[in-house]
């Protein structure tokens, strides 16, 4: 048996998969996001550590036969600074970090972004590791100087574990990976200043990389000495393969705190005139890469709403039905993250509206104007990214029925949703599988799901919705200001 960890922002969650694909045992705990002035979002390594003994040690107690690997997978970008053992020389910095906005803007007048987007395929924003390495270049080179690796969470937190630094090929994607080489770009790096400090960029681990546990790992899991450890992908491609993307076309749809939409293509070429933003991430197979559009709407904004207008999160399917297609005529833009929007464009300025709104209008209006908006940068996001096949969603927005058929109805086209939410954990344990050298029965491990129809008189509704949408996103857009 396989335990599944799945390291994310805010939650800690471990799965045990048994040889048919079923999760056998489950266990979560949160995790600390500090949120301090200046748009600064970190995280400390040692409570996120706990986290991981807290629930490994809980699944494991819960099961008959013996843990034969450890497969984890979480958050990626943000910078996880540490020193040789594996010590923070500073908190973590998460990926909703916004102290780096006003240098991404700079970097998209000056060129910086296309540059490294015309040779990564990644575009740049304020809670990469590239804004994030050159802010605290200039603002605390100090802890640069202090730091052996600047890395990811997954891979500091199988450093920990295993004595070993290896990073997945997916977390080095974003924003130096020359995705024909699978090597970091020299070039990319030049051109966000950081040549001096290539030294912390620990080179990406070969596909099928199997680390061990060491003392200090065991004593921390109760697991055995040299238990095989696989440290990757992260969360996105993970689920990705998790939900059931196989073939090139096809695609995936997470709704959690944020929305990442992701595309499944055969090689690395990816339209270099395009606008720079979005994801080119390599996958454990060589020849294949997610276009990935990881947006900062989603979840959050729907608790953001909630809160403000006196109402449960638990009531979101009520006020859904309240409010018919439309939103009795209020309409939005889902921009409420404080780092602005960074898929399928790039702005730390981008910022929410709601339009419309009259003395009419009731909280089931503006939580279904704010959840058809999200809806809305989903398909802006997937045409973006090019799907042209089979759509897999998950995360915690899929929970709403209402939303999910909101989702079906603005995209035009069926969804597929896995019944086991642990999406992300059943990919890396794919994963580690096939690195042992014993991949599971992937049609097995991938059948059990449910798909929601789109209803095509709603669909038509909202095409000319999302027309609207479009045109409103390109008029404000020239007027956000960081």
């Amino acid at each position: 048996m396989i335990i599944g960890v799945d390291i994310g922002t805010s939650l800690t969650k471990a799965v045990v998969f048994d040889r048919d694909g079923a999760a056998i045992a489950n266990a979560g705990a949160a995790t600390e996001l500090r949120s301090l002035p200046g748009g600064r979002v970190e995280q400390d390594l040692e409570e996120v550590l706990g986290t991981v003994a807290q629930v490994v040690r809980e699944v494991a107690a819960g099961v008959d036969a013996p843990v034969t690997a450890l497969a984890l997978t979480g958050q990626g970008d943000g910078l996880w600074l540490r020193d040789e053992q594996g010590r923070p020389v500073r908190p973590a910095i998460s990926w909703l970090d916004g102290r780096a906005a006003s240098l991404v803007a700079k970097w998209q007048s000056d060129g910086v972004a296309e540059e490294v987007f015309r040779r990564t395929g990644s575009g740049l924003f304020p809670g990469c590791a590239a804004a994030l390495l050159a802010h605290l270049d200039a603002e605390e080179p100090e802890a640069l100087d202090r730091a052996a690796v600047a890395g990811y969470c997954v891979d500091a937190v199988a450093q920990r574990l295993t004595g070993t630094v290896a990073v997945d090929v997916s977390d080095a994607s974003l924003p130096f990976l020359n995705p024909e080489t699978r090597r970091y770009d020299d070039s990319a790096i030049e051109a966000c200043g950081l040549s001096h400090r290539r030294g912390l960029l620990a080179e990406p681990a070969a596909p099928g990389t199997v680390l061990r546990l060491d003392a200090e790992g065991a004593r921390l899991l109760g697991l055995p000495e040299g238990l095989p450890v696989t440290a990757g992908p992260f969360d996105m491609p993970a689920c990705a393969i998790g939900a059931g993307v196989r073939r090139p076309g096809d695609g995936v749809l997470i709704v959690g705190t944020t929305l990442a939409c992701e595309v499944l293509r055969q090689g690395p070429e990816f339209d270099r005139d395009s606008e720079p933003a979005g994801m080119l991430l390599a996958t454990p197979r060589r020849d294949e890469y997610l276009r990935a559009m990881a947006a900062m709407v989603g979840t959050a904004g729907l608790e953001w709403a909630c809160k403000l207008l006196g109402a449960r999160v638990e009531d979101t399917d009520a006020m859904l039905a309240e409010s018919g297609p439309g939103a009795g005529g209020v309409r939005a833009l889902p921009f409420l993250a404080e780092s602005g929007e960074r898929a399928p464009f790039v702005d730390a300025a981008a910022r929410a509206r709601f339009t419309g709104l009259s003395l009419t209008s009731g909280r089931a209006d503006v939580v279904r104007a704010l959840c058809e908006s999200v809806a809305y940068a989903a398909r802006h996001c997937l045409e973006e990214a090019g799907l042209d096949g089979a759509l897999y969603a998950c995360g915690g927005g899929m929970r709403s029925p209402e939303w999910t058929q909101i989702f079906a109805d603005v995209l035009g086209r069926p969804i597929t949703i896995p019944h086991e939410p642990g999406v992300g954990t059943r990919g890396a344990v794919m994963v580690a599988a096939r690195a042992l050298g014993d991949p599971v029965d992937e049609e097995r491990w991938l059948e059990a799901a449910t798909t929601v129809a789109f209803r095509p008189q709603e669909a038509e509704f909202y095409q000319n919705a999302y027309t609207e949408y479009r045109s409103a996103l390109a008029e404000v857009r020239g007027r956000w200001t960081v």
